[in-house]
């Protein structure tokens, strides 16, 4: 029976190569060499079927062993699939017409156990390569994390940030929080993604550093909030969100904010968990932050100082306690002329000094940029 089974495996390889061109429709689209390591894969698989049958010492993952490395990567896991149970019903089919009607019945049996042991070795083929491709993406995805966090996102950068998918010219924001003790990136990513959301992420020591992208990074305070979905899947502790890039090659400026909120976050454990870096300005400045000391005191003081009856207004009002009344006896102006300054502050800084936080802000901008002086910036 092996004799004539062995006899007929160069017909059966003939008539599976037929079927898959007529069958499957990716196969005809394949190049000529791919089409012909199918053609090695097939006849190894017919070959290594009386092998198994014989009794010989077999493993089902040497009939994959004939092709290189590479076709696991231009042929999916469905493709081989669809591969395998080609050849199985070939060789049945050919089994019905070429062999004795005495064989059959064992040949037919022998061959639905042996196509089992083939789906279960190329099962585990597709699973190393892709536990191994897993481990060099998150290897890749940790060298532009740390590109980022270090400023170094030059073109080698990009490009391997574009090998794991990345979308080019997309906005990104950088936030990081605490990493938790089982850092499960995935869940997270898939959270991401069910948000709208690209993401890399990666731990560095206690903190996970992680970037996002896509149409849905808009507006500081969206973005935040859309964050803030995620928090389950991060450690306790503040996540704080670095302001918008243009893309990945400007994410290095939003790293940085970040990092510095995150390190100043413990100062105000009265903020809420999720929150844009800006929101810290104080505490960083503080901490020894110069990007924070510098927009506190130039851009935010700058534009108050610009206007003489700005600057005497909200000092003024910051002293009397957020009083309407008691600025406007100390500068003796109507309290109506208050409430217009007040509303003009709020214009001109983004911050309100009758909110106590924002209050804060302002007598932080205004001491530091009276140390520092800063130059008149017009009305």
């Amino acid at each position: 029976m092996l004799k004539r089974l062995r006899g007929a495996t160069s017909t059966m390889n003939t008539a599976t190569l037929a079927a898959m061109e007529s069958r499957h429709e990716w196969f005809t689209q394949l190049d000529a060499e791919s089409r012909s390591w199918i053609n090695l894969l097939a006849r190894s698989g017919i070959d290594g079927f009386v092998t198994w049958l014989s009794g010989e010492d077999f493993e089902p993952e040497s009939v994959f062993a004939a092709a290189p490395r590479a076709m696991a990567g231009r042929i999916s896991l469905q493709q081989t699939v669809d591969l395998v149970r080609t050849t199985t019903e070939v060789v049945e089919e050919q089994i019905q017409h070429l062999l004795p009607r005495g064989d059959r019945q064992a040949l037919l049996l022998g061959i639905v156990h042996y196509s089992r042991e083939i789906a279960f070795g190329a099962a585990a083929i597709y699973a190393r390569a892709a536990e191994a491709r897993g481990a060099w993406d998150s290897r890749i995805e940790a060298t532009v994390i740390d590109a980022v966090v270090r400023a170094e996102t030059d073109e080698s950068v990009l490009s391997r940030a574009s090998t794991l998918g990345w979308p080019s010219g997309s906005k990104v924001v950088v936030a990081i929080a605490a990493a938790p003790k089982e850092a499960r990136i995935e869940d997270l990513r898939r959270a991401a993604r069910h948000l709208g959301l690209e993401m890399l992420a990666a731990p560095q020591g206690d903190r996970l550093v992680c970037i996002f992208g896509g149409a849905r990074i808009t507006e500081p305070v969206e973005t935040c909030d859309l964050i803030s979905q995620l928090e389950d899947h991060f450690a306790d502790g503040n996540v704080i969100v670095g302001p918008i890039a243009d893309n990945l090659a400007g994410a290095p400026s939003s790293a940085r904010a970040a990092a510095s909120g995150f390190r100043a976050a413990k100062a105000w454990p009265e903020g809420p968990r999720t929150m844009l870096s800006v929101d810290l300005l104080p505490e960083r400045a503080l901490a020894g932050d110069g990007h924070a000391r510098r927009t506190l005191a130039h851009d935010i003081y700058g534009a108050l100082r610009g206007s003489k009856e700005l600057l005497e207004t909200c000092v003024g009002f910051l002293d009397s306690g957020s009083s309407t009344e008691a600025t406007a006896r100390a500068l003796f102006i109507h309290p109506n002329t208050v409430r217009y300054r007040v509303k003009r502050i709020q214009d001109v800084t983004g911050y309100n000094p009758a909110d106590a936080r924002e209050a804060y802000v302002l007598r932080m901008a205004i001491t530091l940029g009276r140390l520092v002086g800063t130059p008149q910036t017009g009305a």
